[in-house]
């Protein structure tokens, strides 16, 4: 787990702001969930023989003796507070989230075992309309990011429980063949989870695969006719897509449609963003059966990605516009005033007041460090006569000029629209 330091909160910032508009321009509503569920929680909607329930989630035990659970991905909780509070049956919900989640795992290049996600849900929805939404609302995003020339989408369907089981049944059958010359979690999971196995990065066990059976053989119509109107939409609005067929979800609950936004730029951790249906998982928690979609992104990696390329404008580390050095008696009590009145007549600017007193020579070597375009320089005699000092800090072309209280606001707007 790590910090998130003051120099890099404000790409962090950044990201969020416009992961926000978009969400808006959508008509998406923010819910906010507990960090902690019942443990059953993630057990029953997960899947008690995944990676994430058998080897990564932190759980303990409260004073009640109550198994809890830091969260390690949100849907299953969106779903538990959509119904709790009667948000879900017989209605459609667009929703979104975003907080930290807790894993532990290895550690890996823009994640940690608490990252954080943007996770977005929408509950009610039977077509692959709204599939096709979530993906040009993330592909509007990447364009708002200047990512979109740095990712690519791949998509895949599930098909419904039926035509899984079926080919859960032959896949198994036909690697067991092989299951010698399979990798340790292969292994494993061809008792527990054996289409995770698709997506192996072993190169070995994906010579095997080469040759197994495909899941598009087993399709039924109506997962066939969803996945090819989703194809449909998306070419008409021009998003360009892989289909991969051996692109599966890690947790149980996914169904028919599924997709990833994956980068090359990241190393060998390339998804920065992932989802898809799970219409089940309402009932399989308890209500009603309601179809769902969603997909989640995470923060660390698209921050990583979004320093990485360069894309983050200089304007989101802005300095201060004006630092304010004050010296003097009653300079302080003036100064303050100065400030108050600055942020109150240009609600935009950043205006920083020096605290802590220093001589003018200490005050003007932190103005400049803190890379302000102006300095307001105010000693006795400017409180005496209600004015100020207004330095050029960025120029040494521009001579210093006083200036009186009242013009003070219009002149500094006027050379911060410059």
């Amino acid at each position: 787990m790590n910090d998130i330091l003051p120099e890099q909160t404000p790409a962090w910032q950044y990201l969020e702001a416009q992961v926000f508009d978009v969400l808006q321009s959508y008509g998406y509503h923010e819910i906010r969930m507990p960090i902690l569920e019942q443990t059953e929680l993630f057990k029953r909607s997960i899947g008690e023989v995944t990676d994430i329930v058998e080897k990564e989630m932190y759980t303990f035990n409260d004073r009640n003796g109550d198994s809890l659970t830091l969260r390690p991905e949100g849907t299953a909780g969106c779903v538990r507070a959509g119904e709790e509070n009667g948000l879900l049956y017989n209605q459609t919900q667009k929703l979104w989230y975003k907080g930290p989640m807790f894993r532990h795992e290895k550690p890996q290049k823009g994640r940690y075992r608490q990252f954080h996600q943007i996770g977005v849900e929408c509950f009610g929805f039977v077509g692959p309309d709204i599939d096709a939404e979530l993906i040009c609302l993330t592909a509007r995003l990447w364009k708002a990011l200047g990512l979109m020339d740095d990712v690519e989408l791949q998509i895949n369907t599930l098909g419904n429980s039926e035509s899984r089981a079926a080919f859960r049944k032959d896949l198994v059958a036909y690697l067991s063949q092989y299951r010698d010359q399979l990798d340790e979690d292969s292994q494993r999971r061809l008792e527990t989870n054996p289409l995770r196995i698709l997506d192996s990065k072993n190169q070995e066990t994906q010579k095997i695969l080469r040759e197994a059976p495909e899941f598009h053989d087993y399709l039924d119509t109506e997962s066939k006719e969803h996945f090819s109107q989703l194809c449909a939409y998306l070419d008409a609005v021009g998003i360009q897509y892989v289909v991969n067929p051996l692109l599966v979800r890690g947790l149980d609950y996914y169904c028919k449609t599924v997709f990833e936004w994956v980068t090359t730029k990241l190393g060998s951790q390339g998804t920065v963003c992932a989802g898809g249906r799970y219409d089940g998982l309402v009932e399989q928690l308890g209500g009603k059966a309601t179809p769902a979609v969603g997909f989640a992104m995470g923060i660390e990696r698209l921050v990583l990605m979004l320093e990485t390329l360069e894309k983050i404008p200089e304007s989101v580390n802005s300095a201060p516009d004006v630092y304010i050095v004050a010296n003097g008696e009653g300079a302080s009590t003036y100064s303050l005033k100065v400030a108050e009145q600055l942020r109150t007549d240009i609600p935009n600017a950043v205006i920083v007041g020096n605290s802590g007193g220093g001589s003018f020579k200490s005050q003007f070597k932190k103005a400049d460090k803190s890379g302000a375009r102006f300095a307001l320089v105010i000693g006795e005699s400017e409180v005496q006569g209600q004015s100020v000092v207004l330095k050029h800090l960025r120029s040494e072309d521009e001579p210093q000029r006083t200036l009186i209280l009242n013009e003070l606001s219009t002149e500094i707007m006027s050379l911060l629209n410059d």
